[in-house]
């Protein structure tokens, strides 16, 4: 079975290199541009695996990942952030709300599909 991963990111350069590296690793891809468009497609994609940035207009990494949690009532999808960020506050805010793992940018494309592999057999509690 194909995985389905969603990944949310407000640069289109981001979403690109995204979208190339998980359909290289043969993945079905779905792609949006910020956390309310995020919420849109994980209605409509039913992903197994979402990526999300953090920083992005409209609505933040945060507020997607807590408002993707509020929704979920059948299963739990892993959520991955993929972020510039480092700060440890900030790793314990996304835990807090629900993710599942955190990824430094630039990423590395074995280790970010290696990091999808290992959430989606664990249904998102690694």
């Amino acid at each position: 079975m194909t995985l389905r991963v969603l990944a949310i990111d407000d640069s289109r350069t981001m979403r690109n290199l995204l979208g190339a590296t998980l359909r290289d690793a043969g993945y079905e891809v779905d792609l949006a541009e910020d956390g309310e468009d995020g919420l849109r497609h994980l209605e409509s994609f039913h992903p197994d695996v979402v990526i999300t940035d953090v920083n992005m207009p409209v609505m933040d990494g945060f507020g997607f990942i807590e408002a993707a949690r509020s929704r979920q009532t059948d299963r739990v999808i892993p959520i991955l952030v993929l972020t510039t960020e480092t700060a440890p506050e900030l790793k314990a805010r996304a835990r807090s709300a629900g993710a599942t793992g955190w990824i430094v940018k630039p990423f590395d494309e074995e280790k970010l599909v290696w990091a999808i592999e290992r959430v989606a057999a664990s249904g998102g509690s690694a």
